[in-house]
């Protein structure tokens, strides 16, 4: 159990700790960069294998009679909905003697509005030359239907007042005819009568002279248009560089891989929930980290600083296991390999002053199937460690990976030192390697990170308690290791931390 320290400490935890995220991001570089590197290849290897069809262009001006200068755009979205009709595909396939289906036709070509009256037309074929052939067939399609539709519409218009003109003349034959028929009375109501006739007779002519009017502006006004609505640009084909495209799809794909592979380790970082930082692995497991050393060897420049630092590693547990009052163990979790390379320099170091026993209880063969030197100490299977005489120093090694006989690890050690990957178990197993320790009364010593982020500032070491660094020890006889002597044990003692670098040591 933790203490309360560490119990408000948890419960004023942020949700979503954007370091760890971070971190836990970093370290799955491989993933999202394997993505980025395979977006880049296929966008490349799109613009190889799949180069685009050969395709025309063309610009059309279009001009409409409802032109206004605040124009949204409509008309001319208006004409892009048009070019995309049966009727214009089939006029354009129809003076081309193509015998290929409108709808097909249309899956091939698109418009797109450049400006209020500027249209363009973009046509893909099986060659360049058949791309523009087909360009400008449907150029002069779209431009003799809209020339049809304007000259449809002026003339509809021109009839339509034609129509009015004429009524209004028929009218203005009937009014001329009451005036001219009308009784020569005299009075008021017949002289009202012939003001007011001779009034409508006034309106309906000036009428008549404004439908007249009308409708020869209607006609003039169509010519205009015809003569506006004409292909400014001839239609030629597009040229497609290779390089370019292949630059330009690389990069595309390169974005959208790195983006695809962040997103993926982020979502997989907050789901599987392991922590990375030496805070919340010492948090977790209730005891302080003592040191930390990476999984591999790494460049040159840093091989130097690695081999002090297990040096030192390797002095401090011997001295742990020279000086304990029980026999301690070293239990792996995600680093079997990095452990048994532990145990063996550690039992090296402490052959010089008696014989050294390992037990191995590992599940694979990092330590019964490597090739003993001359001079190093004898390993012994978990199954024939109750056979191993008490004179003699003895260094258990095991795992507290998933599936661990917990009540074994107790033949191994009665305490412990964790060697822990760093991001390689969840915050619910670390705990439960807690609760198993704690119930089989084994005491954490301390923790060796593996592996851990370069970049981690976070402190490992726990001040909340001693009890929670070293979980489970008490007041109890125990039989000095290797001695046959039983004596009380020490008092706990806090774990020394095994300094990191040269200048932790001065």
């Amino acid at each position: 159990m933790t203490t309360s320290k560490t119990s408000e400490s948890s419960a004023a935890a942020p949700l979503l700790d954007l370091r760890a995220l971070v971190v836990a991001v970093r370290r799955r570089r491989r993933l999202w960069g394997s993505l980025a590197l395979l977006g880049l290849l296929v966008g490349t290897a799109v613009a190889v294998l799949l180069p685009p069809p050969p395709t025309a262009v063309t610009k059309v001006l279009v001009a409409h009679k409802e032109d206004q200068p605040n124009d949204t755009g409509t008309l001319i979205r208006t004409d892009v909905a048009l070019l995309h009709t049966t009727r214009i595909a089939g006029k354009a396939l129809q003076s081309l003697k193509s015998r290929e289906n409108p709808e097909d036709f249309m899956r091939d070509y698109r418009g797109t509005g450049l400006t209020n009256n500027l249209l363009q037309i973009d046509v893909a074929g099986d060659s360049d030359a058949e791309a523009a052939a087909r360009a400008k067939a449907l150029a002069d399609a779209f431009v003799a239907d809209h020339v049809r539709r304007m000259r449809e519409t002026a003339k509809a218009e021109a009839n339509a007042l034609l129509d009015q003109r004429d009524r209004m003349r028929k009218e203005l034959v009937e009014v001329n005819r009451t005036i001219g028929d009308g009784p020569p009375e005299s009075g008021p109501k017949a002289s009202a009568d012939r003001e007011s006739l001779f009034a409508r007779r006034a309106e309906l002519t000036s009428r008549i002279a404004d439908f007249d009017q009308r409708a020869e502006e209607a006609r003039i006004g169509t010519p205009q248009l015809i003569a506006g609505t004409q292909i400014v640009d001839t239609p030629h084909a597009v040229r497609h560089s290779l390089p370019e495209a292949a630059v330009t799809n690389a990069a595309i794909g390169l974005v959208l891989g790195l983006v695809l592979g962040l997103a993926v380790a982020a979502v997989g970082a907050v789901v599987a929930d392991r922590p990375v930082l030496r805070r919340d692995i010492a948090a977790n497991l209730g005891a302080s980290v003592i040191t930390e050393l990476p999984r591999r060897s790494g460049p040159l420049w840093q091989r130097r600083a690695t081999l002090a630092a297990r040096k030192r590693l390797t002095t401090s547990l011997a001295r742990t296991v020279r000086d304990s009052a029980e026999p301690v163990s070293l239990l792996e979790l995600g680093c079997a390999r990095s452990t048994s390379v532990i145990a063996l320099n550690v039992a090296r170091a402490l052959a010089a002053e008696g014989p050294v026993v390992i037990i191995d209880g590992l599940p694979g063969p990092q330590l019964a199937g490597h090739r003993p030197k001359p001079g190093d100490p004898t390993v012994v299977s978990g199954e024939r460690a109750a056979a191993v005489p008490d004179q003699g120093l003895r260094l258990g090694v095991g795992s507290v990976a998933p599936g661990t006989a917990w009540t074994d690890l107790q033949y191994l050690g009665t305490q412990t030192v964790l060697v822990v990957r760093a991001g390689h178990g969840s915050a619910a197993w670390l705990h439960t390697v807690a609760r198993q320790l704690a119930d089989q009364r084994i005491p954490v010593i301390g923790v060796v990170l593996i592996a851990p982020d370069p970049r981690d500032r976070t402190d490992g070491t726990l001040w909340d308690g001693l009890h929670t660094a070293l979980r489970g020890r008490s007041e109890r006889p125990a039989q000095q290791n290797g001695t046959g002597r039983w004596r009380t044990e020490r008092l706990p003692m806090r774990a020394a931390r095994v300094p990191d670098s040269d200048q932790e040591v001065r």
